[in-house]
């Protein structure tokens, strides 16, 4: 991918980033730039360090003792790791989904309130309820019974449910780790086709297993393996098609076509 690109077209820069988890160098020198309004997937094999990478960009890490970061994230020209810096604000303004949907036990209503008065909200909050909905596809679904508990929404409806409320607080950048990969293949093509859709708001990075997923949805993919020590690193970051139909690298090339070993 151009690193040339200006600013304006990009929504993180990553230098130098790696992570430890006490002694154990679990991603090593990572460095890319992230556009904006795009999908960006991240692909690779089991313990590679897609998640830990992705947790990196919202300072998820910070919520285990063990774990240290070096490098940088800038986001909108400061770095996110500088100490003035408060997590839980990037948090609000680079949101996260999960891999299993984690609704709040309260009802679908308040799982999508709740957030938002934590954050101060003083505006109309049935409007911004429905608004997060609608955005998540779900409105339509769940707009009769939004007193009944989140838990009694299918697995597919709880995951758009928790998309709904990282929504709500008007992110900038959705990160999402294998959001689809504990659902059905009609629920798992509902997110995927919600993904699609969202980049015309946000900027949307995804952490998936299924390669074909990262082929339908992202506009950038980049490959991470695992290296010397257990150690994940960045392989290639490129174009989607390109990754997938021209890599530069063989080891992408044997990855992709299956012949990785």
């Amino acid at each position: 991918m151009d690193t040339n690109s200006t600013s304006s077209e990009i929504v993180l820069n990553v230098e130098n980033l790696s992570v430890y988890y006490g002694d154990f160098l679990a991603v090593k020198d990572v460095t890319m730039s992230i556009p904006r309004n795009k999908v960006t997937a991240f692909i690779g094999p089991s313990g590679c360090g897609k998640s830990t990478f992705i947790r990196c960009l919202n300072r998820m890490n910070d919520l285990i003792p063990t774990a240290k970061v070096e490098g940088k994230v800038i986001f909108e020209n400061e770095d996110i790791y500088d100490d003035d810096v408060d997590a839980t604000e990037i948090r609000s303004r680079i949101g996260m989904v999960f891999q299993k949907p984690n609704p709040f036990p309260k009802s679908i209503y308040q799982n999508i309130a709740f957030g938002l008065k934590v954050n101060g909200f003083a505006g109309d909050m049935d409007q911004a309820v429905e608004k997060s909905l609608k955005q998540a596809a779900l409105w339509e679904e769940v707009k009769d019974r939004l007193d009944d508990s989140a838990f009694a929404l299918s697995g597919g409806q709880q995951q758009r449910l928790c998309i709904a409320r990282a929504l709500a607080v008007e992110p900038e950048v959705l990160l999402m780790d294998e959001p689809a990969s504990a659902l059905d293949p009609i629920a798992t093509l509902a997110i995927e086709d919600l993904v699609r859709d969202l980049k015309e708001t946000y900027s949307i990075v995804i952490v998936t297993h299924n390669m074909q997923q990262a082929a339908r949805v992202s506009d950038e993919t980049a490959f991470f393996m695992v290296g010397e020590n257990r150690s994940g690193y960045l392989v290639e970051y490129d174009d989607t098609q390109k990754i997938f139909t021209n890599p530069d690298n063989e080891k992408t090339e044997e990855y992709i076509t299956g012949r990785f070993s």
